[in-house]
């Protein structure tokens, strides 16, 4: 380059500079460039979203006088004229339960002969949930008023008004709150009603989401004789939980956990998914829910679709080669006897949360997931501590971790829930914090005993 158009070039840059320089000299200029940049700022921040933290939880501890020992299960059954058969049934299955003698019921299933009736419903749901929020506000020292946003999930009972309602009222919250009631989604609503929360607490940010899981057997308690809906008297037990979720800043460092995914899938299209688990009438016109023989391999083909859509956020990479590759060897050497990698999913988790459905739901997920013994554990004790209390299962299996003193800062979390439709559904948690054993929890007087060798009878 010539030294007269070197010249001219620096002259040209000098310019452009001397006038950037006039520009944000003047007052208004000034002003003008910093608003674009906190606007800009401020945009950019929106679009981030926001961390959703789980503050805590409570699950409900039925008292002692609730428990439904296998005689005294059988012993009401007779006396309350129920068929013969239908009862020797339920007493076989309930003694393949894996089932302890600690599992409760609602007071009025255990009257002679038994009350169906709204008012014991009413009570019964009223009973779990006021005593499961009571136990979280008064252990956080929290407002009722603070509650920005309440969702209750029952799948069968579902009166009106609401319990979303029924809780508002109760706690005499704001009139200005968000409430929500879900009914009819089965045991994975727990999850249903986190990714609603989820959803909600990042459109309304610096908000407090109340969740409230439960399920109430005094209207559900099957009295025919047809053996699909003689089931649901063997598996389902009471319980419920609370849990507090936050998407405010403040609550970083007191929260427990951070939500990383949740993942939901629904088999509904397929005809045989959707009648897994169904509430009908028998031909003596008695209401109950039926539960298909095939429930375990539907809720396998569930869970495999779920992982097909969770593996890529969770596993690493190594783990998505390898599953890969015995895929595509698979199908270039078109040989069965090739099996497909099953990904070790203890390399994405330090604890599993299975919902407690049944000893023959975990142990199916134990061995198609290839976990250890120690991994299903937490969903073992609940099923023999405290039955299938549907939706609220995994809290009480989350519980039980931490109760056992396990739960590290930095430690991940699958929870794992089936319900009817038929869906699948996982949620991922991150520990932010070492978990200190909590004396005042639904474990708190049978944790040392925890876990026990339980015996299969056939």
């Amino acid at each position: 380059m010539e030294p007269q158009s070197l010249c001219s070039s620096l002259e040209i840059l000098t310019q452009h500079i001397n006038t950037i320089i006039d520009l944000i000299s003047s007052p208004y200029h000034c002003f003008t460039v910093v608003l674009v940049a906190f606007l800009a700022t401020l945009f950019f921040a929106c679009r981030r979203k926001a961390p959703i933290y789980l503050i805590d939880f409570t699950c409900y501890c039925p008292p002692s006088s609730y428990r439904l020992p296998l005689a005294m299960f059988e012993e009401n059954q007779l006396y309350d004229n129920m068929d013969p058969d239908a009862v020797a049934f339920q007493c076989k299955i309930m003694a393949k339960s894996g089932f302890s003698e600690q599992t409760s019921i609602s007071p009025s299933l255990a009257q002679i002969p038994k009350i169906k009736a709204l008012s014991f419903a009413l009570d019964e749901a009223e009973t779990i949930m006021c005593s499961v929020i009571k136990d979280l506000f008064e252990k956080h020292n929290i407002n009722p008023k603070a509650i920005d946003i309440i969702i209750t999930n029952s799948s069968v009972f579902c009166p009106t008004p609401s319990l979303s309602a029924v809780v508002v009222n109760k706690f005499r919250m704001r009139s200005n709150i968000m409430s929500f009631n879900l009914s009819g989604m089965g045991c994975s609503a727990g999850i249903i009603s986190m990714s609603l929360a989820k959803d909600l607490l990042r459109v309304h940010r610096n908000s407090l989401a109340l969740i409230v899981s439960t399920e109430t057997l005094s209207l559900n308690w099957y009295t025919g004789k047809v053996p699909s809906m003689l089931l649901s008297n063997c598996l389902f037990r009471m319980g419920g939980a609370a849990i507090l979720m936050s998407s405010r800043v403040q609550d970083k460092h007191k929260a427990k956990y951070k939500l990383q995914h949740i993942v939901r899938t629904i088999t509904a299209q397929d005809d045989q998914s959707h009648g897994c688990v169904y509430q009908q009438v028998d031909p003596e016109n008695k209401e109950g829910i039926s539960i298909s023989k095939n429930i375990v391999n539907v809720s396998g083909d569930a869970l495999k679709k779920n992982i097909a859509s969770l593996g890529p956020l969770v596993l690493p990479l190594r783990e998505q080669f390898l599953y890969l590759f015995s895929i595509i060897c698979r199908k270039v050497w078109s040989s069965r006897r090739i099996s497909i990698y099953t990904p070790n999913f203890n390399h994405a988790f330090e604890h599993f949360c299975i919902h407690s459905g049944g000893r023959a739901i975990i142990e199916a997920v134990e061995r198609n997931l290839r976990l250890r013994k120690q991994d299903v554990e937490p969903s073992t004790m609940t099923l023999y501590r405290f039955g299938n209390i549907s939706s609220s299962s995994i809290w009480y299996e989350l519980s039980y971790i931490e109760a056992k003193g396990r739960m590290k800062s930095g430690d991940r979390v699958w929870q794992i829930a089936f319900g009817s439709g038929f869906k699948c559904n996982s949620a991922v948690w991150k520990c932010v914090c070492d978990v200190k054993p909590d004396t005042a929890t639904a474990w708190r007087d049978t944790i040392h005993s925890y876990p026990l060798d339980i015996v299969r009878k056939n």
